[in-house]
């Protein structure tokens, strides 16, 4: 047990120094604000390849802060002695899995029956209502 904490631990401190490091890469001039000259802006094509770095950015920042999120659940669960055990069927979760992604909580058969699963929900909207059913 204290190898899998270690090896979670690490693999936390890793995700979180890549957040920190994205969270300078974006400077004033970045963002437009340090131009001189207001009356034109930059080259539609150096504006839409800001944009795009930009939601790359934004988009990795969300998948790391994810992954931490997930990484600190594992630690919790490993704490409370639920580690390794899939919270969909309740058996254990094979060692190689753990070993690839150690903060996954289901095993590869519940977590193919939920992937397989995803699409048909996606398609009848899950009965969840969104806020723009709510404002009609």
């Amino acid at each position: 047990m204290d190898e899998i904490k270690k090896r979670l631990e690490r693999e936390l401190s890793h995700t979180m120094q890549r957040i920190r490091h994205m969270g300078g890469v974006m400077t004033y001039e970045d963002l437009g604000a340090g131009r001189v000259d207001n009356t034109t802006p930059a080259d539609e094509v150096d504006v839409i390849r800001l944009n795009e770095d930009r939601e790359m950015s934004f988009a990795t920042r969300s998948l790391l802060v994810e992954r931490a999120n997930k990484l600190a659940e594992a630690l919790d669960r490993l704490r409370g002695g639920e580690y390794g055990v899939c919270e969909e069927c309740g058996e254990a979760i094979a060692p190689a899995r753990l070993r690839a992604m150690p903060e996954v909580t289901t095993c590869v058969r519940c977590q193919d029956r939920l992937e397989r699963m995803l699409p048909r929900l996606e398609a009848v909207g899950a009965g969840v209502e969104t806020e723009e059913n709510d404002e009609e």
